[in-house]
């Protein structure tokens, strides 16, 4: 694609000489208006010089997401080097599974693609109409290489369609908002709607494996079809001391938490999501005793406040979507969370763990763990967090989305 010419103001220049991978609209000229969405732009300063290239997105917060800084040109040979060193970074994960975020977008200097291997299926996703040449080529280079986190012999090759993510802005958001739906309703989506099959064909479910772990994802069912991000938190449920637990797993989807506590030794499980497609999915591919599962089809913001309050759990895991890309809603988002951890506060028992996860990428760290501690109350500790895993790398701090903080109430 040919870019266009576009002079960027003095507080553009600034962002970029900071290093972040996003101009904002606030930080551009009224001359950005005669841009179309997807548009490739070459970013000039205020003496002509090429200092950048960049897509252009006409809605939202985010005009301008970064391709390549310098004057040399985005080609072939730039994004095959992206690649390579991409999927470089993965090589230690492989040796502990078959299932990883191959490039999460701007963190790995490929923005607004997200490309997931599931066994020997590979998903890649854009998320801005800009991507979406970035993804296609993305996806027949990655039918041609030859690395140890990509599987050999045939591959399965999906491209999924780019559409306005509810204002998204990272790889980690495709992730999570994608799922969204399967997470709020029964509706789904076909698969004649969820991308091209670029080679191959397109499963209705994969195994893989996962820390020794056996999983299975629904890649025809759903844009993504697992939470890869939460690889760091299924390997410590499955290292806890379950045996004989009760497990509270809330917006369980799938229900690959519900698999890991039940290989911990948990022997009561219960299981609860909005979605009875996912939870169908949670039954037939990640229960070993289905004696000790329990799948409740139900809206958890308004079930938990009615919970038994002799339903004594020793874990409590809560993992709810993503809730909001805009920062006037940030108010309503915390009122949610502390519902949520006041019933879940309820839930556990004395000595048990509350699981919290945010994946809401407009609530910074310190916030979000400033709610939950202040909503538990002095009854609880914080015990520890877990980072990102290594295919969900941080490249700059909207993509620090993911927090996952374990609190233990107190016995006494």
């Amino acid at each position: 694609m040919r870019p266009r010419r576009y002079q960027l103001t003095k507080d553009a220049i600034a962002i970029l000489d900071r290093g972040h991978p996003w101009l904002f609209r606030a930080q551009l000229s009224s001359a950005a208006q005669v841009f179309a969405d997807g548009d490739w732009l070459r970013l000039v300063d205020g003496q002509n010089k090429v200092v950048a290239h960049g897509i252009y997105e006409s809605e939202g917060a985010i005009a301008i997401r970064l391709l390549r800084r310098g004057p040399a040109p985005v080609d072939a040979a730039y994004l095959n080097e992206v690649l390579r060193a991409a999927l470089a970074r993965r090589e230690p994960l492989a040796k502990r599974t078959n299932a990883m975020r191959l490039v999460q977008g701007e963190s790995d200097g490929l923005p607004a693609v997200a490309i997931d291997r599931f066994a020997n299926t590979l998903v890649v996703s854009s998320y801005s109409a800009g991507a979406d040449l970035l993804a296609r080529y993305a996806a027949h280079a990655l039918y041609r290489a030859e690395s140890p986190v990509l599987p050999g012999g045939e591959r399965n090759i999906i491209l999924r369609p780019a559409h306005r993510r509810r204002g998204a802005g990272t790889a980690s958001e495709i992730e999570r908002q994608d799922t969204l739906d399967a997470k709020g309703s029964d509706a789904g989506r076909s698969s004649s709607n969820d991308g091209t099959v670029l080679a191959g064909t397109l499963p209705s479910a994969i195994d893989f494996v996962e820390d020794d772990l056996p999983f299975s994802v629904d890649v025809a069912g759903q844009k993504t079809g697992a939470y890869l991000d939460l690889r760091a938190l299924r390997r410590a449920v499955a290292a806890l001391p379950l045996q004989g637990a009760r497990v509270l797993n809330l917006f369980a989807y799938s229900g690959m938490l519900g698999r890991a506590a039940e290989r911990a030794g948990a022997t009561t499980i219960t299981q609860v999501d909005a979605s009875a497609r996912a939870l169908e999915f949670a039954a037939a591919h990640h229960v070993d005793d289905a004696t000790k599962h329990r799948f409740l089809v139900e809206d958890v913001f308004e079930w938990l406040p009615g919970i038994d309050p002799t339903n004594d759990y020793d874990l409590v895991i809560v993992d709810p979507p993503a809730m909001t890309s805009r920062s006037a809603q940030i108010p309503n988002v915390l009122a949610a969370y502390r519902k949520l951890y006041r019933g879940a506060m309820q839930a556990v028992k004395p000595g048990g763990l509350v699981v919290a996860a945010c994946c809401t990428s407009r609530i910074e760290r310190k916030v979000f763990e400033k709610t939950v501690h202040d909503t538990l109350g002095p009854g609880f500790v914080r015990e520890k967090s877990l980072p990102p895993e290594a295919d969900h790398p941080v490249g700059f701090p909207q993509a620090d989305y993911l927090k996952i903080i374990f609190y233990r109430r107190r016995v006494a």
